[in-house]
């Protein structure tokens, strides 16, 4: 499944391509609650269609109302960009359905050029990170190539929004686990790819849309190239396959590196790359394991979610608290029976 920004994206283009009215929006600033975050765009097609999202749903529709012949309006408009605002009062915030206090501001740019979109897409798919700036003064729109992907920005006049591909997820091990989990990475706009050199697990493999590799798990993080919108997860209960991944991924500027095992297996597994292997306490620092958060999860399937919401949690920039650590939760609740 593809990054819902692409997609906008995406859509927008191709609606360009066949001669449609189009509006891009971006959510620029809030304040208070908000139901998307700075960054989040949606593309309206001229007939009132709509690809993304900016709220709840309520702010779409008065978008389409404005700006579309949906209902018998003067259709959208030309012009530069400009700028929006909802929620600013109580009635406005309910009306628009915005969270209590919740204040969201938006850049509208009208028929923005086909050409700029020509030249992100490509790079988009070629794996880049790509800056957009979008000055509100003249409509100019300019792309540069970068490699931080620094947060979206705007200060009234400039905006800069960092795009990219989508996150990327490889799972070591293709068993019952590394299936429920590549499901939900998939509808969550990752695209997943399965390393395992046993043949006895991959034939088995049955999820559309992931991508098999058959070969070492250190020769394919390698190939992998992650970068800081990848994953890497240990998923084959075997230590010589998913040590050699966690040795590639550990030296890899990925924004999750994470491995299954009990506290046991865990703590024997960090003493082991330390002694022979040359790592440290500090370079094990990103390694997550036991992965997860605790939920009191026992079955693949609910396993693939307590690793999945923690993925997300590190993906988002979220401190999780201290009592849904797994090694923590579970050291607490042995503690308590024995008294």
């Amino acid at each position: 499944m593809e990054s819902i920004d692409l997609l906008v994206l995406r859509t927008a283009r191709d609606w360009l391509q066949a001669g449609e009215r189009v509006l891009l929006a971006t959510v620029a600033r809030t304040w208070g609650s908000s139901p998307r975050p700075v960054g989040s765009m949606m593309a309206l097609r001229g007939d009132g269609r709509v690809i993304g999202s900016v709220s709840g749903g309520c702010i779409e529709d008065d978008l389409i109302h404005r700006y579309t012949t949906a209902y018998q309006g003067d259709g959208m408009p030309n012009g530069l960009p400009r700028v929006v605002r909802y929620g600013v009062s109580a009635d406005e915030a309910h009306r628009f359905g915005l969270p209590c206090g919740g204040t969201l501001e938006l850049i509208l740019e009208f028929e923005p050029p086909l050409s700029s979109f020509d030249h992100l897409l490509p790079q988009l798919d070629a794996g880049q990170l790509v800056r957009r700036e979008l000055d509100l003064g003249s409509g100019r729109v300019q792309l540069a190539t970068t490699l931080t992907p620094d947060a979206f920005s705007f200060d009234g006049q400039r905006m800069l929004n960092t795009l990219g591909p989508g996150y990327r997820m490889l799972l070591i091990g293709a068993g019952a686990l590394a299936e429920y989990l590549a499901t939900m990475a998939l509808f969550n706009g990752f695209k997943v790819a399965v390393c395992d050199p046993r043949p006895e697990y991959m034939d088995g493999w049955n999820v559309a849309g992931v991508e098999k590799i058959v070969g070492m798990p250190d020769d394919v993080v390698r190939a992998f190239a992650p970068d800081l919108r990848s994953c890497i997860i240990g998923l084959s209960h075997d230590p010589k396959l998913d040590d050699l991944a966690l040795l590639e991924a550990l030296h890899s500027p990925a924004f999750y590196i994470g491995v299954i095992g009990s506290r046991r297996n865990s703590q024997l597994r960090r003493a082991r790359l330390i002694e022979h292997f040359g790592e440290s306490e500090a370079s094990l620092q990103r390694l997550n394991g036991p992965i997860g958060i605790y939920i009191g999860s026992k079955t693949p399937a609910e396993i693939a979610v307590s690793v999945m919401a923690q993925v997300l949690a590190t993906k988002n920039g979220v401190a999780l608290p201290a009592e849904v650590d797994v090694t923590r939760a579970k050291t607490s609740l042995a503690t308590a029976s024995m008294l």
